[in-house]
């Protein structure tokens, strides 16, 4: 099953509503056991295009695997009361693995000029994902986005806490 995401919805976790974006922000072609996310690349306003962005309902690592392009994978772990805790960046290209702990948010951003396209191994079940946290707060704790041509992070005003950015 393909299942396509739209700039409206992305809009819940942008860092500014309003802006005119990339129409078709990313699909994911859905299997049992593995899936594959294919971001279109852009901006919305400033911010690099992303996925939307989770957490997990559940205990198990999960493993991306970057098929193709230059991205980012940000993962975020929270306190008992939403507040970021931890902020990780993993910088992904073409072969390139990363583990995702168990009990951290992650989303996806396309920080080139092509297309990107990760392979993971999250179970095919809605309810293992819990998006409420990334909505609740407009996002994670940090926008990547692009100033003066280069890869920056925006803090998010709605975290009181932002936590150092740990670069992996």
């Amino acid at each position: 099953m393909i299942v396509s995401h739209s700039l409206d919805k992305l809009k819940e976790v942008l860092m500014d509503p309003k802006v005119k974006g990339v129409k078709k922000p990313y699909f994911v072609i859905k299997g049992e056991d593995q899936n594959i996310t294919i971001l279109a690349p852009g901006k919305n306003g400033l911010e690099y295009n992303k996925t939307y962005g989770h957490f997990h309902n559940y205990q198990g690592v999960e493993i991306y695997h970057c098929l193709y392009g230059q991205g980012i994978l940000v993962m975020q772990r929270n306190d008992e009361n939403g507040e970021a805790k931890e902020f990780k960046v993993v910088s992904l290209s073409a072969g390139k693995q990363a583990e995702i702990p168990a009990g951290y948010g992650h989303s996806l951003i396309n920080v080139g000029k092509g297309f990107l396209a990760v392979l993971d191994n999250a179970p095919d079940d809605l309810r293992a994902h819990n998006y409420e946290p990334v909505k609740e707060k407009r996002g994670f704790a940090y926008y990547v986005v692009e100033k003066k041509g280069e890869i920056s992070f925006d803090q998010n005003p709605n975290y009181r806490v932002h936590p150092q950015i740990t670069v992996e």
